[in-house]
């Protein structure tokens, strides 16, 4: 679990935690918003080798493996994001938004606020500055 939770109260006068997630199909930097933001690294366990293992047997089979990979990488980041009120997923591929969907059709997601935004790839500052500058938009 991500440490150091300081963020601003909302109406209601319980902490709003937020959390900023860069995604792609294979990894997510999940970025805590905090006075010191901390990073957590969420990996798709489908490789590289096992794509090259499931094509010699078959497409069909590769195609599943590789969708039971996606629905346990989206299931772990779920777990993550249950813990937070707030949630901006963004990165350059589709996978913010298969994942984005899935929440939604889960009511323990219900009463999280979670945005979806396309970005390109971007390095480890420039993913800090974009959920830095998100978040402050947000608090005005």
């Amino acid at each position: 679990m991500l440490a150091t939770r300081r963020c601003r109260l909302n109406n209601d006068m319980t902490i709003e935690k937020k959390l900023g997630i860069w995604m792609d199909h294979s990894n997510a930097r999940v970025i805590e918003f905090a006075a010191t933001m901390k990073t957590k690294i969420v990996s798709s366990d489908f490789t590289h080798q096992d794509k090259e293992n499931s094509l010699e047997r078959s497409e069909s089979h590769m195609h599943n493996r590789e969708q039971h990979q996606l629905a346990e990488y989206y299931k772990k980041l779920g777990e993550v994001i249950r813990h937070y009120q707030s949630i901006i997923l963004f990165g350059p591929t589709s996978a913010k938004v298969e994942l984005y969907n899935l929440l939604r059709t889960n009511s323990l997601f219900s009463k999280i606020k979670i945005k979806v935004q396309q970005t390109d790839k971007m390095t480890d500052n420039q993913q800090y500055a974009f959920v830095r500058e998100y978040f402050n938009k947000s608090l005005k």
